[in-house]
């Protein structure tokens, strides 16, 4: 089975050149599948099984271990995916002759609404660093650029210098799929975003020469390209010292920046376009958190309500 593995992964690699993110996710994802089908014995050998021996009651039996497991919906619904796409290529190379994976249903998820922040809250957010560090002119700058453009938190550290144009106030983004889209930002960004280039030499020298990537736009404190999973903590940290909501994440403001805008009487095509989707409605969540927001007003204003 290793060997279709190598092979799916080249295919999302160089054919599908999806993010770095998603291959990974999509690799975890069946690398647990492998475990399941085909563990190592105690002579350290892993058991073989012929990849077409797989059908759809193996993957039920699967998914239905990963329930007993307590696993996420979300997850377990995610996993399945990945065995859709995997068979879907399997079957594309006349490996197997059919996808098993499609015989299974999907677990029913809850559909929750995004997140999104009032405006003053937002602003409370973005405010909160301490101007007075490097550290805190580079999480001003990341706070007040996710907003500004509701940019995912991966294509915000993927992001290198000469993707961002001053001149006309916009970023160059790598998206999903290595899709790139331009997207505008404003001038609170745009003073913080100088900022922090500033003085972001002060974070650059930490690296060692192997290290140092002098294209990266935000570093951590050891001079490398920020992670995901940095911004992540960064934005707890703040969530903390601002006593806000503690279910806030970096996606928080990309919904408040959508919701926003859509608030405001923006296109929903247009918010498309800024965010990123590749399908319409993906966006129209959005909808249903300004009519949530709009019934909230309308209860507490309006005299017959």
């Amino acid at each position: 089975m290793q060997e279709y593995l190598d092979r799916f992964r080249d295919h999302l690699k160089y054919e599908r050149n999806v993010s770095e993110h998603t291959l990974r996710n999509y690799l975890s994802d069946l690398d647990q599948f492998h475990d399941y089908l085909c563990p190592v014995g105690s002579d350290g050998h892993r058991r073989y099984i012929d990849i077409k021996q797989v059908d759809h009651i193996t993957i039920r039996e699967y998914l239905s271990k990963l329930y007993q497991e307590k696993r996420k919906k979300t997850s377990i619904a995610r996993k399945l995916a990945t065995l859709r796409t995997f068979f879907k290529f399997l079957c594309r190379e006349q490996v197997v002759e059919m996808n098993p994976a499609r015989l299974v249903s999907s677990p029913r998820l809850e559909q929750k609404l995004p997140k999104v922040l009032s405006v003053e809250d937002v602003i409370r957010f973005i405010e909160s660093p301490d101007l007075e560090t490097v550290l805190g002119k580079r999480d001003r700058a990341i706070l007040e650029l996710l907003y500004a453009s509701g940019i995912r938190v991966s294509e915000l550290a993927g992001m290198n210098i000469d993707d961002i144009d001053f001149k006309h106030e916009s970023i160059r983004v790598r998206g999903k799929g290595r899709k790139e889209r331009i997207v505008p930002f404003g001038s609170h960004a745009k003073e913080a975003l100088q900022t922090y280039l500033g003085v972001r030499g002060e974070l650059l020298i930490e690296a060692s020469e192997e290290e140092r990537d002098p294209m990266a736009v935000f570093l951590n404190y050891q001079g490398t390209r920020i992670t995901t999973r940095s911004v992540g903590r960064m934005i707890d940290k703040y969530v903390r010292e601002c006593a806000m909501a503690h279910d806030i994440s970096p996606h928080s403001l990309r919904h408040s920046f959508a919701t926003h805008l859509l608030s405001a009487g923006a296109d929903l095509r247009a918010i498309q376009e800024l965010l990123g989707h590749a399908r319409l409605s993906t966006t129209q969540v959005y909808t249903q958190v300004s009519m949530e927001k709009l019934m909230e007003v309308y209860d507490k204003t309006h005299p017959k309500a």
